[in-house]
């Protein structure tokens, strides 16, 4: 059975995945478009710094948010000397450490949505008078919806895993940054195994029943297309 505190970090890692998830499809969205309309000729270097994640251990990622976010850190130092609560070992520490971690998961399905595209739906609508704005909220949108269901998938799912960026910027407090996967370390250090195993096995089941509605919806998305 799940204890209290098993429920606690259940609760914090959804709430958690939730923000982050739409933290990124808010800055996500135009930095995707971007990559997807730019003719900049050194736009390989911003993508390769969105993909970075990807390749980078999360504990050296974790390593530069706690620098960045700590007391002695840029941040860490603006939010003292305006008197707010540190980022480091927050909760609001966790979802910077997550936006970072989990943002090529967000952007690349966005980016390749709004490059399958193509040109012309967007001449078709200006040649109607619709202004760029209007080309992005009206057709752009509609047109890569399937690539925002499988960003909102992925970045949330992702975010529900992550282990070694927020215990190296968050630590293990709990009701606050204690996360499941924390949880789960936790028990498995205890030897606890029967409870390690509930806690992995309700997020493997939780990721698995997400990806089957992803590919079964983007499945009769292609059906209706053809």
């Amino acid at each position: 059975m799940f204890t209290s505190a098993d429920l606690t970090a259940f609760f914090l890692t959804l709430q958690l995945a939730f923000i982050t998830t739409l933290i990124l499809l808010i800055l996500g969205t135009p930095l995707a478009w971007y990559l997807a309309r730019s003719r900049w000729r050194y736009k390989f270097i911003l993508e390769a710094l969105v993909a970075l994640p990807l390749v980078l251990p999360p504990t050296v990622l974790g390593f530069y948010l706690l620098l960045l976010l700590g007391n002695n850190g840029p941040l860490g130092y603006l939010m003292q000397s305006i008197g707010a609560e540190p980022l480091a070992f927050s909760f609001t520490g966790l979802v910077i450490g997550s936006v970072f971690y989990s943002i090529p998961f967000v952007v690349q399905p966005l980016q390749d949505a709004f490059n399958n595209i193509g040109k012309r739906p967007m001449e078709a609508a200006a040649t109607l008078g619709a202004s760029p704005f209007d080309r992005f909220i009206s057709v752009a949108l509609p047109l890569a919806r399937q690539g925002f269901l499988t960003a909102i998938v992925l970045g949330f799912a992702h975010t529900l895993g992550e282990f070694g960026v927020v215990l190296m910027i968050g630590g293990n407090i709990p009701g606050e940054t204690k996360v499941l996967s924390i949880a789960i370390y936790e028990h498995v250090e205890a030897l606890e195994y029967a409870n390690a195993h509930l806690l992995s096995a309700s997020l493997v089941l939780l990721s698995f029943l997400m990806l089957i509605a992803v590919y079964s919806i983007n499945g009769r998305f292609k059906v209706v297309r053809l």
